[in-house]
């Protein structure tokens, strides 16, 4: 069942006498989670609704799924993955997104396996099958960390599976080592038993692969047809940041009106671990969050494009513009 919600105010033009709401349909990547409450926080405290937005938030299926939403117009504007957004405008050029702020600095991308696998660091995952969905984030970088490690990503066979499987499958050995966010596998291994200590992590920022994660998206065409919204609706999503890293629990109780079934012990958890180790790095603490560094982001594209074996490989401008932020004064966040 779609799950969807809207925040409704007013912008300039007059319809029978009041002004109207410009409507923003806004894509998650995944489900409506612990740290997706900052887009949440935004609608239900009105400042969507001051910037002059008509917001519907949906659930997505990857970001994969959520970028080709906002390529073929269906969606305005959405959160996913910057890396699966080189992949997405390298084989589509003529239908651009662009990514117009960062959320997740660091990005969560891992590896996870059992210390009774034997499997203590990245040369012992030769001959060691990994699984995770195909569209997973680090089950697709896999190949870019494996070079960087030095070991040949041919040497580790990859087994396929649905989400809910992942875990399972490692608790059950029917796989050696998963892939995933650091947030989501961790609890998830957690919720079946295992004990952190239990558990070995490889995250991929550890071993110098230095990408930034999700990331706030837009579709070429509503950039250039209504600048001036997508301005707003970014700094409305900052005001909203500061305010649910002071305002934890009520963020997630936030969650638990759009999404009753969510556990929301374990969404305060995962809230606190992607504020932590995704949203708070050192250099989001110096400077604010939002931006990139070009430079980065370049280094992180030649990656993904020997990674995925792209057949060109996108420039910084043709994945992000930092022409939507708000001055760096107003991205600020504090502890």
């Amino acid at each position: 069942m779609r799950m969807r919600f809207v925040a409704a105010t007013v912008v300039a033009g007059l319809v029978a006498g009041e002004a109207v709401a410009l409507d923003i349909k806004f894509t998650l990547d995944w489900a409506f989670q612990g740290p997706t409450s900052v887009f949440i926080a935004a609608k239900e405290l009105g400042w969507y609704k001051e910037a002059g937005l008509d917001v519907t938030i949906d659930r997505g299926s990857g970001s994969a799924a959520a970028i080709q939403r906002i390529a073929t117009g269906a969606y305005q504007m959405g959160i996913g993955d910057i890396n699966a957004l080189v992949e997405f405008n390298a084989a589509n050029p003529g239908q651009a997104v662009k990514a117009v702020m960062v959320i997740y600095d660091a990005p969560p991308f891992g590896l996870y396996t059992l210390k009774k696998s034997g499997i203590k660091e990245p040369k012992d995952l030769v001959g060691r099958k990994l699984g995770a969905p195909v569209f997973d984030a680090s089950y697709k970088l896999f190949p870019a960390f494996a070079s960087r490690v030095g070991i040949d990503p041919a040497a580790v066979p990859r087994v396929n599976m649905d989400p809910p499987l992942r875990e399972a499958m490692l608790v059950r050995g029917e796989v050696d080592v998963i892939s995933g966010h650091y947030f989501s596998s961790m609890l998830d291994l957690q919720s079946k038993g295992v004990k952190a200590d239990e558990i070995v992590v490889m995250l991929y920022k550890d071993y110098g692969m230095d990408f930034y994660g999700n990331s706030v998206l837009a579709s070429s065409k509503f950039l250039a047809e209504q600048p001036e919204a997508v301005r707003k609706f970014n700094a409305a999503t900052v005001r909203a940041m500061r305010w649910v890293m002071a305002n934890r629990d009520r963020a997630v109780d936030m969650v638990a009106k759009v999404d009753p079934l969510i556990d929301k012990k374990l969404e305060r958890t995962r809230l606190d671990m992607a504020l932590e180790m995704n949203v708070l790095t050192p250099h989001v603490r110096e400077h604010g969050m939002g931006a990139v560094v070009p430079e980065r982001l370049a280094r992180s594209i030649e990656q993904i494009a020997q990674a995925v074996k792209l057949p060109t490989v996108p420039k910084v401008e043709d994945i992000w513009t930092a022409d939507f932020l708000p001055p760096p004064a107003e991205r600020k966040l504090s502890n």
